[in-house]
């Protein structure tokens, strides 16, 4: 990794980056004589094909910035799905803190720790959590099991698995109250297990017997603090607290629920490890989940979860020595300044238009930073005002991708978007930044803490089969970077056993040796 000058602070990072994403807030407002779109700096017109540009200044080029480019060569603004690349200059800062290195003879077992109820749960990652947890105050894990797994993704579908009756005489109701999270009913029905089936609004369910009710909170996609809903008994309660981190909402007490999932993605923006973790109350329930897990990728990806300790160690570690020489400030207090401040720009964006509507919060008290606070969501629950029904469609007419209302139950005149979550200019493009992982020749990987890395061509390959890709986005959400990559490196270091088959690198080939060995 380049060492950065030492002129360079923290601060002047998060200025510059905050100075090139300026331009990705959603500053709309429209021009009624050629319907010009305004992105915070970008214009988009609406002529024969959109054109974005930016004005000249000294922090940004006066050249067109392309935010995504379709098919057809037109560009795009894809605020549809959130990318948390907004973390990833804290995170290159931070450099050696978060850099481990994973030896090819490591994690060859499938086994962590038979003792524990969650067996391939690495005791690193289980320590770092707990302790994180307690940092933070935003949950209680005393009396908890703790379950991994390939994000909260699989974890869902592991819930749903073990609070599930396979002597049931039809499928067990799953519901939400709108607006919900868009792939619950992908995800509760994409399988078509006969154990749970997707029954909708939770504000108008009274269907007699079981059913599980999802609470989301803070709510994805509008940002409020939710909590149950269904008024009658014979229910389970999943709780999906993702975005209950200080930088997104006040951490007013810690959650102590039967069923409780977390995300890397969402906590430190590491959106590319996969992994979450559930807090169980219940064994049984846990174990059950634990068996979902085995049945379905037999366990997690060890070199992962190794990754992810280290970063949470450093999360906790910056909480904890804030204002020392190490860490000037918590990660926590840093990320919720930029999202303060993006938050800042896009209300001024919304409320110059005129054309759109944004969700009000009421302060609430932060146990973490100790002072009021206002929610701040990864997302932007944005309303069509003036007459517009169908706002998705309304912006997709000038090449600004968003997911309607109807997605997460509501009214179509609802989008939700993500124009404060993506560093760069909000593009959508992943470019590769060759520091960001390497390796060396014995099957080593030298892992960096950028949330996001490339993907090999053989990957990239296989995501062109559509079914393979929906079926991995609906369970998993993608399969972990760092678990490809030290994959990748390991092969390489076969296939290098074999050229030439005998030198100062390599005594004989891999499969030589391993045939010698029986």
């Amino acid at each position: 990794m380049a060492k950065i000058p030492g002129f360079f602070s923290l601060k002047h990072f998060l200025v510059l980056s905050l100075a090139l994403n300026v331009s990705l807030v959603l500053r709309v407002v429209f021009d009624t004589e050629n319907l010009g779109l305004h992105f915070s700096g970008f214009v988009l017109q609406k002529k024969q094909r959109t054109v974005l540009s930016t004005p000249s200044s000294s922090a940004s080029s006066s050249s067109a910035s392309v935010a995504e480019v379709e098919d057809g060569g037109e560009e795009v603004v894809n605020l549809d799905h959130g990318d948390p690349t907004m973390y990833e200059s804290y995170w290159q800062i931070m450099g050696e803190k978060t850099t481990i290195v994973i030896p090819g003879w490591q994690s060859i077992s499938y086994f962590s720790d038979i003792r524990s109820t969650c067996w391939f749960l690495e005791p690193e990652f289980a320590k770092q959590v707990v302790r994180l947890h307690k940092v933070v105050g935003n949950a209680e894990t005393e009396g908890h099991h703790i379950v991994v797994g390939t994000g909260s993704s699989q974890l869902y579908l592991a819930a749903l698995y073990a609070l599930s009756s396979k002597e049931a005489a039809e499928p067990m109701s799953v519901v939400s109250a709108a607006p919900y999270y868009s792939s619950y009913p992908l995800m509760t029905d994409y399988q078509k297990s006969g154990l749970h089936k997707w029954a909708g609004e939770a504000r108008s369910f009274n269907k007699p017997g079981p059913f599980v009710e999802l609470i989301t909170s803070p709510n994805n996609p509008d940002g409020f603090v939710r909590h149950s809903i269904v008024n009658q008994t014979g229910g389970a309660l999943i709780h999906d607290l993702a975005y209950y981190w200080p930088q997104y909402t006040p951490i007013t007490s810690p959650a102590d629920n039967d069923l409780t999932l977390f995300t890397v993605s969402k906590s430190t923006g590491h959106a590319g490890m996969r992994i979450g973790w559930a807090l169980v109350k219940d064994l049984e329930v846990a174990k059950r989940m634990t068996k979902f897990i085995e049945l379905s990728t037999i366990g997690v990806s060890k070199d992962s979860q190794l990754r992810a300790a280290k970063v949470l160690e450093a999360v906790a570690d910056s909480c904890e020595q804030a204002g020392s020489s190490e860490f000037s400030e918590s990660f926590f207090e840093v990320s919720y300044r930029l999202m303060t401040e993006r938050w800042q720009h896009l209300r001024d964006a919304v409320n110059t238009s005129g054309r759109f509507g944004l969700p009000e919060f009421t302060p609430a008290f932060c146990h973490f930073h100790g002072h009021n606070l206002q929610p701040q969501p990864a997302f932007a629950w944005l309303r069509c005002l003036n007459g517009v029904e169908d706002c998705e469609s309304f912006l997709r007419g000038f090449n600004i991708l968003t997911r309607g209302g109807k997605h997460f139950g509501a009214s179509p005149e609802y989008v939700r978007s993500y124009p404060v979550m993506a560093d760069h200019q909000n593009s959508g493009f992943h470019k590769w930044n060759g520091e960001r992982r390497s390796f060396n020749r014995r099957g080593h990987i030298l892992s960096r803490s950028s949330p996001q890395t490339t993907r090999t061509d053989a990957v990239q390959c296989l995501q062109k089969h559509r079914t393979c890709r929906d079926v991995h986005w609906i369970a998993t959400i993608g399969v972990s970077e760092d678990l490809l990559l030290q994959v990748a490196i390991v092969l390489e270091a076969i296939a290098d056993s074999f050229k030439p088959a005998r030198s100062t690198e390599f005594s004989e080939p891999f499969f030589g040796s391993a045939r010698n060995e029986r």
